[in-house]
């Protein structure tokens, strides 16, 4: 009964969103025919009017057909598995979406791994040797690199290392000089285009996992069991990793579902400083060149993402609490 509601539950959460995003993407100023038109009109001389026809004829658009009826053929296409076409691209949604998303993934799974990890250990750390000039380090730390945006990040990396340095390349994912497929080459090309845009990743996320950590850690230290676990002579190592690190990491197992979810929306600007061809650049595309169908189609898919990494957050949870699993 409860996994039906949450069913329920999600197919609303998605349904209202997907709503919202439709209606808010038709309120944006200009629209793909009026874009393309005046393009045409500055690049190739024509008057508006002929501009606009052929815009309309060329995007298969009509933004005089009532919002209503748009939506509703929107709505029949999804329930089909249409998404429709892309009108910059010329190629269905579905394809765009299919080849972007794998190298969005290697960017955010990597970087969030990293982040997380290295994060939740240097917070045990702090939290178990607060006295330390580590402490204040990485205080300082966490706030000037959360407060600077990943993008900023990924242009000073590109700065130092692509232009000053020459150390590694700062477009692209992956070297035109080499045969796509499973050969060393290509994965090692791959590999070293996504140095940078991770790197702009792990160092905006880093500290705050780590202040995160340290918090819920220090709050764990104060409990009854880890004073009577010392009392009881328990060693060092396994007060901090089974009754500290395991009781601090509960918390922090839903925002790392949520983050990974959330970076989907957050990829654009990184991912088009680097020109790096993920989900985050195509949607930047797409609301750059007024491309409904394109964005209906992205942001379907981050809205799909964030409500899947929550169910997610909710299944660790219940596995590594078993309280949880108890109550469900």
């Amino acid at each position: 009964m409860v996994w039906i509601r949450r069913l329920i539950l999600i197919i609303l959460t998605i349904f209202f969103a997907m709503t919202v995003t439709f209606i808010v993407i038709r309120m944006m100023p200009g629209d793909p025919v009026e874009t393309l038109a005046m393009e045409m009109v500055r690049n190739q001389g024509v008057n508006y009017e002929e501009a606009y026809a052929r815009a309309k004829s060329m995007l298969n658009y009509d933004p005089d057909i009532p919002m209503i009826q748009q939506y509703g053929r929107y709505v029949s296409g999804l329930l089909r598995g249409n998404f429709g076409e892309s009108m910059s691209f010329k190629r269905p949604v579905v394809e765009v979406i299919a080849g972007a998303l794998p190298w969005t993934l290697l960017l955010l799974s990597i970087s969030l791994f990293v982040s997380f990890v290295v994060g939740i250990f240097i917070g045990m750390y702090v939290a178990w040797r607060r006295n330390t000039i580590v402490d204040p380090v990485v205080s300082i730390y966490a706030s000037i690199a959360g407060s600077i945006p990943d993008y900023i990040v990924g242009l000073l990396l590109i700065i130092i290392f692509a232009v000053n340095l020459k150390w590694l390349p700062n477009r692209g994912p992956y070297d035109s000089s080499v045969m796509p497929g499973f050969n060393w080459p290509y994965i090692a090309s791959v590999l070293e285009h996504a140095i940078l845009p991770i790197s702009a990743y792990i160092i905006t996320g880093l500290g705050g996992w780590a202040l995160a950590m340290k918090g819920n850690a220090i709050s764990v230290l104060g409990e009854d069991y880890i004073t009577a676990a010392k009392a009881r002579g328990l060693s060092q190592r396994r007060i901090i990793t089974t009754y500290v690190g395991r009781n601090a990491l509960l918390p922090l197992i839903t925002n790392l579902a949520i983050s990974f979810g959330m970076m989907f929306g957050g990829s654009p600007l990184v991912e088009n400083i680097f020109a790096y061809p993920g989900v985050g650049y195509f949607l930047n595309q797409a609301v750059g060149r007024r491309d409904f169908t394109l964005m209906q189609g992205m942001f379907l898919m981050i809205t799909v993402a964030v409500v899947l990494a929550n169910l997610i957050a909710e299944i660790l949870y219940s596995i590594l609490d078993p309280r949880i699993r108890q109550e469900g």
